[in-house]
């Protein structure tokens, strides 16, 4: 790409299994805000929320200033709806403890722990 310029990937999922990207080309020098608000987020999704750590370049969180890099993914996050501790403490009430766990589908004839 040529040298004054930017390829950057911007990515959002509005729902689980649905996904938006589009590709931009910025100036050398952008940011994370930068490509977030060139990328036209806001107006297709007017009723999203960009959170303080809603925001990261290839899956690592980043503050909204930091400067890109060529061929960077910036992915913006949505917030929990649930908390993971609870939904595995529900998924493991429902499972039982015979049916989780690491060892929960062995052969049959199978040594415990194999």
């Amino acid at each position: 790409m040529n040298a004054k310029v930017l390829s950057v990937t911007v990515i959002y999922a509005p729902a689980p299994r649905q996904l938006w990207e589009t590709v931009l080309t910025l100036p050398l020098g952008s940011t994370v805000q930068d490509a977030i608000d060139a990328s036209g987020w806001r107006a297709r999704f007017p009723e999203a929320v960009l959170e303080p750590s809603g925001a990261g370049v290839w899956g690592r969180k980043a503050p909204l200033d930091q400067p890109l890099q060529d061929d960077d993914r910036v992915e913006i996050w949505r917030g929990l709806t649930v908390d993971p501790k609870v939904a595995r403490r529900e998924r493991f009430s429902k499972q039982g403890a015979r049916g989780a766990g690491l060892f929960a589908q062995r052969r049959a004839g199978a040594k415990s722990g194999y």
